[in-house]
């Protein structure tokens, strides 16, 4: 087994002109030919069986949660046919959303497949209402052929319209996510371009296929609501709840509101990120060594952290290279390793690990000295470095006129920042402590010999760093034949002053006979950004969340750091993702809830109905915030898309319990209007009662279907269900809490807001 392989000049960066210069070490196996290595290839790495495990996760979650949600539907309403309205529906929605998708250029990805994911509860939930009316007026009304158009349009017209406005609103509520930029909009984009597709086509459905459907499909027996044990189990428990909150509304409304204030202690308890760690099946071992490392050292430091990493029983693995390609779309230097870790099939690691112990353990194994390890996923990492070129979570960028001013900054935030808990490793780059060999030629006495500047530099330059003299052509591959001394001639300065020179007269002459050749100190790389120079401090963190290790960080760096005049500090990596991504939703965020209380307004025509749907809004988040603080999940972007989605789906709720409401108080003064008095405040009870209990059916139908579709993706794993969990995991948490306070809240509210409209003298109970 060769224990390094160099070579130059192959066509892995698809830049085939450029040679590639690397040291790369494999713990098993030979390789003569670089193109036998599976991760060199064409690519130099190779994302393919993540990208398939990451589709088969998402693609298996969308048929778990159609089968969950037609489950759902035939248990509620113990009618098969009506349940064949539902199957046959969701999938037509589904691929107008796939169809729009094709024709937009939007591949079938983890994201967009989520967006379909977490749409499909919602997408059944008017053609759930619809059903269940339907079912309601054939209790009161048997159906027969000549009155089943009739009652399918009667009972459509009823809860038609608010359900598309309701549609419509969850479409809108997704316009914040469309405003994101850069690494975090290109990320979730698609997820918000099909989710809307998605709920678009179930608005337009729920009026026009939906009713048709109803029509051909509910025919033969109904079984009655109170013949049902589940429903009847739902009005058991709920009708003494709606009694208690008629007598005390006002009572009912100071709990929820004590809810609400509760509530808020989790919030203050949870971290902040940027993204979930996603687990790409791979991992990516990144550390930096001290400049100066020799090409000789780097190979020995190479094989050794490989073969201390192939020690770990569930490593398959190996591979690592030092060095960089001559381009600028690689500028790694020689003090940085990549080394790619591919692990067994989880069915062969040890009982109880997971990655995370993985990680640690590693770390443990992998300790060198002068080597500063950070673990790192590889797809995020190549993404972050090219975006910011920061490859750890957090980074600082020290820019200053002054390169040791700036090394001396950075070795002061190595110091500081150890002690600051959650600090896995720090490392400020040496920008100034390079060391050089220089030639410096000396005019006179080259020309004593009939040299000029040129023909010694030209010597130089072909001993020390080789010349191509031809190619090799091997296919349709091409490989530069490159010519030099060999290392033992320039391994050392004593052997660079003696490197043999021939004048144009034919003597023979040493390098020092005509140059001074010296170790001078100099900057190993130089970097700049925004026309200054800079110095960047790589930070790895662990055990603790981004946000607070960073607002912690920095009140450490301000007290403890005194920069000098003309220098600055700037926090990057994840954390200037993060910090865009919250300012970017603050602005957007109000500007939509803005629009759908417009909507509210355009249905309802009614500032008192539209507050009262608002007013569930905070208690459905207190939900999926207890929910976030249980599962110990971090404030993120994905957090974030998904209190979106629940504030969509818990505005429904609301529009749907105030439309049953307001059919039952429509109804009573119908009533009262046949008796020929004035609507009373027993009459609004009754409503209210009529309103509420006799159709918790529906609300509980809708909304045990979409927890029903959210359940396989938070108790899924697999590549990429990381991110759908944060995303799910609100909206599971708000439904449930946002149920329980709708149908006690709402109720409350909706008496209060009834009674005082009317009259004085009918206000009296009777």
């Amino acid at each position: 087994m060769r224990p390094y392989y160099e070579a130059s000049a192959v066509d892995r960066y698809h830049v085939p002109d450029q040679p590639v210069r690397f040291v790369l070490y494999l713990t098993r196996g030979n390789a003569p030919d670089i193109n036998a290595i599976p991760q060199i290839g064409r690519h130099l790495l190779r994302f393919r069986p993540i990208l398939q495990r990451r589709r088969e996760t998402r693609q298996g979650k969308l048929l778990e949660e159609f089968l969950v949600v037609a489950l759902v539907c035939a248990v509620f309403l113990f009618h098969l046919r009506s349940s064949a309205v539902i199957i046959l529906s969701l999938p037509v929605g589904i691929l107008v959303a796939f169809i729009v998708m094709h024709q937009q250029g939007i591949n079938a990805n983890i994201m967009s497949l989520g967006g379909i994911a977490i749409a499909i509860g919602a997408m059944v939930d008017a053609a759930i209402v619809m059903i269940e009316n339907v079912h309601k007026r054939i209790e009161h009304e048997p159906l027969t052929d000549e009155n089943r158009w009739r009652i399918i349009t009667e009972s459509a017209s009823e809860v038609g319209p608010p359900l598309f406005f309701s549609l419509v609103i969850i479409t809108l509520s997704f316009l914040p996510v469309f405003t994101l930029e850069a690494q975090e909009g290109r990320l979730f984009a698609p997820l918000a371009f099909t989710k809307t597709y998605a709920m678009a086509a179930a608005a337009g459905l729920s009026i026009t296929l939906v009713p048709v459907l109803m029509g051909y499909f509910i025919r033969g027996k109904v079984t009655p609501e109170k013949k049902n044990p589940i429903n009847r189990a739902l009005i058991a428990v709920y009708r003494p709840v709606i009694h208690w909150i008629i007598r005390f509304p006002k009572a009912t409304l100071a709990m929820a509101a004590a809810v609400v204030i509760v509530g808020l202690w989790p919030v203050s308890q949870l971290g902040s990120e940027f993204m979930p760690p996603l687990d790409e099946g791979d991992l990516m071992y990144m550390p930096t060594t001290y400049p100066g490392i020799s090409v000789g050292k780097a190979r020995e430091i190479l094989q050794q952290t490989n073969k201390l990493i192939r020690t770990v029983p569930e490593v398959k693995r190996v591979f690592g290279k030092m060095g960089r390609a001559e381009t600028a779309t690689d500028p790694a230097p020689l003090t940085m390793i990549e080394t790619i870790i591919q692990f067994k099939p989880r069915d062969e690691w040890r009982a109880g690990m997971t990655v995370e112990k993985l990680r640690a353990e590693l770390d443990r194994v992998v300790q060198l000295p002068g080597l500063t390890n950070a673990w790192v996923m590889p797809i995020k990492t190549r993404i972050d470095m090219l975006a910011t070129g920061i490859k750890t979570p957090v980074g600082i960028k020290i820019a200053g006129p002054d390169l040791k001013v700036i090394q001396r900054i950075g070795k002061d935030l190595e110091r500081i920042l150890k002690p600051v808990p959650g600090t896995a490793s720090v490392y400020s780059e040496r920008v100034a402590g390079g060391r050089y060999i220089d030639v410096d030629i000396d005019r006179a006495r080259a020309a004593r010999y009939g040299l000029n500047i040129d023909d010694v530099q030209d010597i130089v330059r072909t001993a020390v760093g080789g010349i191509n003299v031809t190619e090799t052509v091997e296919g349709r591959e091409r490989y530069p034949v490159n010519l030099r001394y060999p290392q033992r001639v320039r391994d050392s300065v004593e052997q660079l002053r003696l490197l043999p020179i021939v004048t144009p007269q034919g003597a023979r002459i040493a390098l020092a006979d005509v140059a001074d050749v010296s170790v001078t100190d100099g900057p190993p790389v130089i970097k700049s950004e925004n026309a200054r120079l800079n110095g960047w401090t790589y930070i790895d963190i662990k055990d603790r969340d981004l946000g607070s290790y960073v607002a912690e960080a920095q009140q450490v760096v301000a007290a403890q750091i005194d920069l000098p005049a003309g220098y600055s500090l700037t926090w990057s990596g994840q954390y200037e993702y993060m910090v865009r991504a919250k300012e970017r939703l603050s602005i957007v965020g109000p500007l939509t809830l803005a629009i759908i209380i417009l909507l509210l307004y355009l249905h309802f025509r009614r500032f008192a109905e539209v507050a009262i749907i608002l007013g569930t809004l905070p208690m459905a988040l207190v939900g999926g915030v207890w929910l976030l603080y249980l599962l110990e999940y971090d404030l993120s972007v994905a957090v974030g898309v998904g209190f979106i989605a629940l504030a969509g789906v818990a505005v429904e709720i609301g529009v749907l319990m105030l439309v049953y409401l307001n059919l039952a108080i429509r109804q009573h003064m119908r009533t009262a209007e046949a008796e020929g008095r004035a609507l009373n405040e027993d009459d609004v009870k009754q409503a209210v009662i009529d309103g509420a209990v006799l159709r918790v059916r529906p609300i509980m139908m809708t909304v045990i279907t979409i927890i029903a579709g959210l359940l396989p993706i938070m108790l899924g794993s697999g590549t990429g269900s990381e991110v759908m969990r944060r995303i799910a995991a609100p909206m599971v948490g708000g439904m449930v809490s946002a149920t329980i306070l709708t149908l006690i809240v709402i109720p409350a509210l909706f008496l209060l807001w009834r009674r005082n409209t009317l009259t004085p003298g009918s206000r009296v109970s009777t």
